[in-house]
């Protein structure tokens, strides 16, 4: 907690994400904003800060060591995520860690259900054998020469895609996103089900984990990255969806094994895959098999972690930022993130 008389340096380590609001504080403050910090960078930059403001940038147990954060008390995470920061570490010292929850509700639903279609219906695959026109010029569209490509869009057991009214969606993660996801899903026909945790037993108006696999046509991901749900859906999961199943991933980079994704993928087990989160972010070269030249022709929709961007977004992050290190200046902590090591 921050006193009348206390000066703050405030550092902002990632604002290519969203503007930096300014503060009105009763102490004297500075501002440091820089619009993406390397790993090598941020030591030399927060090691004066008082307050450090980051959205996906890991700030480490080393980070946050008295050697290099003598003067650290909070941390500000613009995002609704919080895996990006240490908690042990920061309850250790006693260092304050809120973040913004429910600022991208929104937009990431709508995202999700975008995904949905640009899967079910294979969009972007279809968009690009519309498009192609071959190098030998004898030879015109695949369209063209053929009448129809409707077999492009059929599962690999020869099936067409079903509408909204025969799905099925799974809900992983039952928080603001997932109901927002379910009133979504519920508007355009679908049936819904809530998956319970891995490993306990459903509580009422929920399914098992298991049983919320195999009866989804559509598992959407809205669940926090922690220890426990770190390759939560892996090899066994993937073998345990339906043949028709999309999967679309919202939530967090590291839930999903990608390898294993991308092999279910290529053997035809699940029907396709949406993913706007990556286990190493920002992902080039070499960052994930999902990027794999083979992964080229399968029915799988990337994103580049923008499903929250939206100019309602942008506000309410501008918005909760503000008040929240103006508030906990004069002594109210909001919107705190529970730093013990227990599951999320």
């Amino acid at each position: 907690m921050a006193t009348d008389n206390d000066s703050h340096h405030i550092v902002a380590i990632e604002a290519v994400h969203c503007p930096i609001p300014s503060f009105d504080l009763a102490q004297p403050y500075s501002l440091d904003v820089y619009s993406w910090t390397n790993e090598a960078d941020i030591a030399s930059r927060v090691k004066d800060a008082t307050i450090i403001l980051t959205t996906t940038i890991r700030l480490s147990a080393e980070t946050l060591s008295s050697q290099i954060t003598p003067k650290l008390r909070l941390i500000v995470i613009m995002a609704s995520g919080t895996d990006c920061v240490d908690k042990p570490a920061a309850k250790a010292r006693g260092i304050t860690v809120c973040y913004c929850p429910g600022t991208n509700v929104d937009s990431v639903s709508e995202h999700a259900i975008g995904l949905y279609f640009a899967t079910r219906r294979k969009i972007v695959n279809l968009n690009n054998i519309t498009t192609a026109v071959p190098e030998d010029t004898t030879r015109d569209t695949e369209w063209k020469m053929n009448g129809s490509i409707h077999r492009r869009l059929r599962t690999a057991d020869g099936k067409a895609p079903l509408l909204c009214r025969d799905e099925t969606v799974g809900i992983i993660g039952y928080g603001s996103l997932g109901k927002r996801i379910e009133a979504l899903a519920r508007g355009l026909g679908m049936s819904v089900i809530v998956a319970e945790r891995k490993g306990d037993p459903p509580r009422p108006g929920r399914l098992s984990f298991e049983d919320t696999l195999g009866k989804s046509t559509v598992l959407i991901l809205c669940l926090p990255r922690s220890p426990e749900t770190v390759n939560l859906i892996s090899v066994e999961e993937l073998r345990m969806m339906p043949a028709q199943a999309v999967l679309i991933n919202v939530a967090r980079g590291g839930i999903v094994d990608e390898d294993a994704l991308f092999h279910a993928l290529k053997e035809g087990s699940i029907s396709g895959a949406a993913v706007d989160v990556y286990a190493n972010e920002p992902i080039g070269r070499g960052d994930s098999p999902l990027l794999n030249p083979d992964a080229a022709d399968l029915n799988l929709v990337l994103t580049p972690h923008l499903a929250w961007f939206a100019e309602r977004t942008l506000q309410n992050l501008q918005t909760a930022v503000k008040c929240t290190v103006e508030r906990w200046c004069v002594g109210d902590t909001i919107n705190p993130v529970d730093c013990r090591n227990t599951r999320s």
